[in-house]
């Protein structure tokens, strides 16, 4: 980051700040590894699986699996990290 710029650092702490309070706040880590290894799904979830209230509640890089539509489809859980991180998806035709 460029230095004095308070803007950039904002958005660093937010996501650090999330990363805290919703994934290693309630989990006990055994090591660098078993860190990485919730880092990387909690990145995947964010990214990918997680609404977004400040960009209108949607999906910031939705999968391209994912179906789009507005009929009244089933709607299934999908998990990640034993249920810690949850999310929602239509089932497939």
């Amino acid at each position: 980051m460029p230095p004095r710029s308070p803007n950039l650092n904002a958005y660093a702490e937010r996501w650090v700040r999330s990363v805290k309070e919703e994934c290693l706040a309630k989990l006990i880590l055994l090591g660098e590894g078993s860190l990485r290894r919730v880092l990387r799904h909690y990145q995947a979830h964010y990214h990918e699986e997680r609404n977004h209230q400040g960009k209108d509640n949607v999906l910031l890089f939705p999968l391209s699996t994912q179906a789009v539509g507005g009929e009244q489809e089933k709607l299934r859980c999908r998990e990640r990290l034993g249920g810690l991180l949850k999310y929602y998806e239509r089932e497939a035709a």
